[in-house]
């Protein structure tokens, strides 16, 4: 498995993520006129213009965060599709979702960090806004910002074999609802990112009985 803590593999981590989510995305954008799907503070007015890799490459360069804060931001994305099932990741809100959760993940984990304002400029909006959407993106969480090692360590494995998949010139799929993965098919009305936290909590209490 990848170290998601060597800054080496970030390059592969943010093209595995940038996949992942562009995918989520481009599949709730086709969802988008046949199911309700809500409007918030993270909608943008029509599509950025800078695609969701180069986002992540920026705010990375610029956020000098550590590499968990990465992964942990993921976990928070799914954690908050998974508690709005009306408000999917889409290609008009992947964008501040992603520069909130960042920003989090780091003031969570990291000990010294950057402020709202530098969060802002690295994601080309107002620190008021900025402000505005830390705020809902915590509420929207319920304030659930603690990542359970196991819960951890199954994100990291299924980010590491996207990154394989992405690597072999072959393209194998990845294996089809893992033990703890949520089932991806075209009947599902919304698609999430890749895990079930439920039952990773659920085997965590199991072990600590």
């Amino acid at each position: 498995m990848a170290d998601f803590q060597n800054p080496a593999v970030m390059p592969n981590l943010i093209t595995s993520m940038s996949s992942l989510l562009q995918r989520v995305a481009d599949s709730n954008d086709l969802n988008r006129q046949l199911f309700p799907q809500k409007i918030s503070v993270f909608h943008s007015l029509t599509r950025p213009t800078i695609s969701i890799q180069s986002y992540l490459e920026r705010i990375f360069k610029y956020a000098n965060c550590s590499p968990s804060c990465f992964l942990v931001a993921y976990v928070y994305l799914d954690r908050f599709s998974r508690h709005h099932p009306s408000l999917p990741i889409n290609s008009l809100n992947v964008h501040r979702l992603l520069i909130t959760s960042v920003m989090v993940a780091a003031k969570f984990l990291d000990d010294i960090y950057y402020n709202n304002a530098h969060y802002a400029k690295i994601g080309g909006i107002s620190t008021a806004e900025m402000n505005f959407l830390e705020v809902d993106f915590l509420y929207g969480l319920g304030f659930h910002l603690n990542v359970t090692p196991i819960s951890y360590n199954t994100y990291c494995s299924y980010l590491h074999a996207h990154m394989l998949m992405l690597q072999s010139p072959l393209h194998f799929p990845l294996p089809e609802s893992p033990p703890g993965f949520a089932a991806r098919s075209s009947s599902l009305k919304l698609q999430y990112l890749c895990f079930n936290e439920d039952e990773s909590s659920h085997k965590e209490q199991q072990l600590a009985a």
